[in-house]
């Protein structure tokens, strides 16, 4: 991907970044390293590559099964994959300034994702019985729109953390980096549960393992958000929070195989394939949990929590 970027432009860049994020000179201890704020960004990369391949596959699959009846089902699945393939790129960037195409793309999938769930809730409300629990179980989901959403959201704070000037502690809306990358990774994996949590509601919660991703990454959550809000945070506790987020981020892939084998056990099992698939578990849903974690850790890397990954 070439840089399209002047050189002119892109110091106006950095001055328009280093006012609207208000930099101050950093305290002694705390002036932000070029070095971990581009793993981190390369961090949010992966996460947002994570949740966009997540997106992309569940809605091929969902809006496949709607036979696209709406021209605009089209938009998620050009969006993500577009969010996938600049996420890519932005991993293997290594440069410390940001990339004017992945900076469009990122802003367009948050977007996309925010007017998906809109209509997906205006898919529910328009139903005989408008929000009740049989149009929550059966209608358009909340959760993979909003899965986009961040996942456009975590990339556009890759791209601004690549923007940060040297010398001063790395800033993201307003707050410090950490701390607002850990308060929208707690939220995240808070709507994942609360989506998840009512699928399988839905299905009675048949599998004693479909308890775990319901009772598991809660506990990522509160533990990322006490590492983030808590003014003074013992080593335990930080590298509790960071196998906790590891934990979190195997079990998106142990979820996946769990629905893997739930499609299998479809009537003729993978035989009919084309019919399991469309009405079995989502195989490409769990994996959300992982993309999450991974922003988690990055979250705990501006933190100073984590140095060894």
């Amino acid at each position: 991907m070439a840089d399209i970027a002047s050189p002119t432009a892109a110091k106006a860049a950095d001055a328009v970044v280093t006012v609207a994020y208000q930099a101050t000179p950093a305290r002694p201890g705390k002036t932000a390293d070029r070095a971990t704020s581009l793993n981190a960004a390369r961090g949010l990369n992966r996460a947002a590559a994570t949740l966009a391949a997540s997106v992309l596959a569940d809605s091929a699959i969902e809006h496949y099964r709607g036979s696209f009846e709406n021209r605009m089902m089209f938009v998620p699945l050009i969006s993500s994959a577009l969010n996938l393939a600049v996420s890519a790129h932005g991993i293997v960037d290594q440069r410390g300034r940001s990339h004017p195409v992945r900076n469009v793309i990122y802003t367009l999938a948050a977007a996309t994702g925010v007017a998906g769930t809109g209509f997906h809730l205006y898919n529910i409300g328009k139903r005989e019985g408008g929000l009740s629990w049989i149009n929550l179980f059966f209608a358009a989901p909340v959760g993979a729109p909003a899965a986009l959403a961040l996942s456009g959201m975590l990339g556009f704070l890759s791209e601004r953390l690549r923007d940060m000037p040297l010398g001063v502690a790395p800033r993201l809306l307003g707050l410090p980096a950490g701390r607002t990358v850990a308060a929208i990774t707690g939220a995240g994996i808070a709507g994942t549960v609360g989506e998840v949590g009512l699928l399988h509601f839905r299905g009675s919660f048949h599998d004693p393992f479909m308890v775990l991703p319901v009772a598991a990454p809660p506990v990522a959550a509160a533990l990322i958000a006490a590492t983030a809000l808590l003014p003074k945070t013992s080593p335990a506790l930080r590298r509790t929070t960071r196998w906790w987020l590891r934990f979190t981020a195997l079990l998106g892939f142990a979820g996946a195989g769990f629905h893997v084998y739930g499609v299998g056990r479809g009537m003729r099992g993978w035989r009919n394939w084309s019919q399991n698939l469309l009405n079995g578990p989502p195989i490409p849903a769990p994996p959300s949990f992982t993309g999450l974690a991974i922003a988690g850790l990055a979250a705990l890397r501006l933190l100073g929590g984590d140095t060894d990954d």
